[in-house]
Parts: C-alpha cells; sequence; structure tokens
C-alpha cells in the first residue's frame, strides 16, 4: 500500500474475500444452465433437446453448493437459518433464503418428471439399492400411460415458465444486493443487477458447452454438432450484450465524471489495471468476441469447431469470474476518503483461499458425476442401466 494515500484503518482489510466472490459466480453458473433448458422446454428450441435434460443436472449440481461459499465466509455457519426463521421484510438476503428453497424445489420437482418414465423402466432393470432408489424417486409409481405422460409435460412446462423468472431473481438479487450499496460507488450502480444477471447467463451457457463436449469426447459419443452450433450462437448473443452493458457502466462513470470519478478512474487504471483492462476485457473478452464471430458467420469445419468453441468458452468462465473479482474484491480496494486505495493479495492456505476455492469449484462436478450414475445424461442412454 502507497504510504501517501489517505486509507482509513477500516480500509486496510477486505473483507468480503474470495468466497464472496466465488459465491455469485456459482449461482450464476445455475441461473444460466436453466436457461438453457428452458429454451428447449418452453421455448420450442428443438435442436436443444439433446442437452435439455443435462442442463437441468448441472445447474441442479452447483445449485446444491450456491449457499456453501457464504456459509464458510460466515464466522458461525450454525445460525445461518436464522435469517429465515426470524426474517426481517428490508432484507435483501432474507428473501434470496426463501428464493433459493423454492428455486430448488422447482428445478428438482421438473428433474424428477422430466425422467418419470426413463426411472420407471430403470427400476425395472436394476435390484438392491440402486432399485430402492428408483422406488423413491419415482414415488412408487409406474403408471406410463399416455394419459399420465401428457399430465406430466404440462406440468414441465408450468414448472419451467415459473423456474425462468425465479432463475432471474436469484440471480439478479446479487447484483441488486451490490447495486444497493451507496457508500460504494463502483457497485451503486442500477446496471449491477442487469450486469450479473447477463453474466450469470454467459457462464452458464459457456459451461454447459465446455461439460457437453468434455463428456461426449472422454466417452467416445458422438456429439450433436447443430445442437453445440446452436448453444454457441446462443452464447455469442447473451455476451455480446452483456459485455456492451459492461462497457457501458464504465464508460458512464467516465462520462457523467461525477465526484466520485476521479477515485473510479484512479481504481480501473491503478489496482485493477491488470484484472480490469488486461485480464477482463482484453485477453478474455475481446478476444473470445472475434472468436465467437468466427464460429457463428463462417462455416467453421466441425474438427475446428469442436476445438474452439469448449476454448472460447473457459475463457468466458474466466472472464466472468474476473468480472466477479474487479466488482466484489476491487470496489473494497477504494478508501472511504476516495483518495487513497488498499491491495490484496489471496492466501493458498486459509479458509477462504485459493485452495478452498478450488475445492468448494470441485464439489458440483463431482456431484455431477454422482449424478450420472443415477440420471441418464443423454436420450440414447435411456436404454442402458444406471448402475
Amino acid at each position: 500500500m502507497d504510504p501517501s494515500n489517505f486509507v482509513f484503518p477500516n480500509d486496510l482489510h477486505v473483507h468480503w474475500s474470495m468466497m464472496i466472490a466465488l459465491y455469485p459466480y456459482i449461482t450464476g453458473i445455475v441461473a444460466g444452465a436453466f436457461i438453457v433448458s428452458s429454451l428447449y422446454h418452453v421455448f420450442k428450441v428443438e435442436v436443444l433437446k439433446p442437452i435439455s435434460r443435462f442442463s437441468l443436472l448441472f445447474a441442479l449440481a452447483f445449485l446444491a453448493f450456491a449457499t456453501l461459499p457464504l456459509l464458510l465466509h460466515l464466522g458461525r455457519p450454525e445460525r445461518n437459518f436464522n435469517i429465515m426463521l426470524t426474517p426481517s421484510a428490508s432484507s435483501a438476503m432474507a428473501g434470496f433464503g426463501y428464493i433459493y428453497t423454492l428455486y430448488g424445489i422447482v428445478l428438482l420437482l421438473e428433474i424428477l418428471f422430466i425422467y418419470r418414465p426413463t426411472l420407471i423402466e430403470l427400476k425395472h432393470q436394476t435390484s438392491g439399492l440402486m432399485k430402492l432408489i428408483y422406488t423413491l424417486l419415482t414415488f412408487a409409481s409406474d403408471d406410463t400411460s399416455q394419459r399420465s405422460l401428457d399430465l406430466d409435460h404440462k406440468i414441465i412446462k408450468v414448472l419451467a415458465a415459473v423456474g425462468i423468472p425465479m432463475a432471474c431473481v436469484l440471480h439478479g438479487y446479487v447484483g441488486f444486493i451490490f447495486g444497493g450499496v451507496k457508500a460504494n460507488p463502483n457497485w451503486s450502480t442500477p446496471l449491477m443487477p442487469v450486469i450479473f444477471l447477463l453474466s450469470a447467463c454467459v457462464s452458464g451457457i459457456a459451461g454447459i458447452i465446455l461439460v457437453y463436449v468434455l463428456i461426449k469426447t472422454f466417452t467416445r459419443k458422438p456429439i450433436d454438432m447443430a445442437c453445440l452450433r446452436t448453444t454457441t450462437n446462443y452464447l455469442a448473443g447473451f455476451f455480446i450484450i452483456d459485455f456492451t452493458f459492461e462497457m457501458l457502466e464504465v464508460f458512464s462513470h467516465s462520462y457523467l465524471r461525477t465526484w466520485y470519478h476521479h477515485s473510479m478512474e484512479g481504481l480501473l487504471w491503478g489496482p485493477l489495471f491488470s484484472s480490469f483492462w488486461v485480464w477482463q476485457v482484453l485477453i478474455l473478452s475481446v478476444v473470445p468476441m472475434f472468436i465467437l464471430g468466427y464460429l457463428c458467420l463462417t462455416q467453421v469445419r466441425d474438427r475446428i469447431y469442436l476445438i474452439l468453441a469448449p476454448l472460447v468458452s473457459v475463457m468466458l468462465m474466466m472472464q466472468v469470474m474476473f468480472m466477479r473479482w474487479n466488482v466484489v474484491i476491487g470496489g473494497q480496494l477504494m478508501s472511504k476518503s476516495h483518495r487513497g486505495y488498499t491491495v490484496f493479495h489471496p492466501e493458498w492456505i486459509d479458509r477462504e483461499g485459493i485452495l478452498a476455492v478450488l475445492i468448494v469449484m470441485s464439489l458440483p462436478i463431482i456431484l455431477l458425476f454422482i449424478l450420472s450414475k443415477i440420471f441418464p445424461f443423454w436420450l440414447d442412454d435411456e436404454g442402458e442401466s444406471a448402475g
């Protein structure tokens, strides 16, 4: 820290560190993955059918650990239920607890109804523990009549339609929480909820593309190129809008030149220069923009497409992570005096260190692997035993 900076003692330390940056990142992946499924179930984008069910399981795996970063950040995580048991009407965090719970129920019910015919078939093919699991998941019902299936289809459409605004609120509220901090000019902007929501769609769709290609490649199963190309087109669309809003926020601060403009300018061109301008904007936004333009506007051969699509997905997932870092942690590097800045160096071995972040991010992938032993990811696996 520059000793000439006007930094108050309570500004020396970053209190909301890496776990708080990871928290909106995981919830964003959930919202984005659910959007992919809804494009098929609600908006009838038939070409996305091969990944429609997988995207729901992908969302469920990340939703299961969405609150873990918050709990690890708390000093007394066992008291987290108090926010829902004794809520405040003006608390956005308490509202999140209810939205998270209801959205989890909706997502789980949609998965069970979509997979019900498959689970019934698998129940008759298995024995022992797996048969018991399938019996519980189907609620001991074996009715696969056309009337029952039609009713399931109607329920799925309703759940998917209800889940869309819930997914948007689930992540949009995170941006609302930061945007509502009036004392921090880097956060207090009406665009913050919109930017968080759009970047959530980007990270979720990119995650679906990456994992879909990896699983199909390692299991040596054919990749539906029409589905992959369409999903990449949606990724490009959401990213263009997302990046536009991110730049609009920066340019609006520069154009309006309000009382805090110079402190914001010093933050972006000082402590955040590398993480924002070099990584988030240049390497992980401008470069992927050209790659996506090449993939979407030209006739790319399948072999090249299967290399570039996962590559650009990794870059965009990193871009969203850098965006979370620059907003959550970057916003705390500015002193309350608006004339000085502090620094943040993450540790490897710490409750909220780099190793802890890597472990938390690996848990949804482990859960997804466990879910693959119960739920067939792909339509061509329906006839195979899940055991």
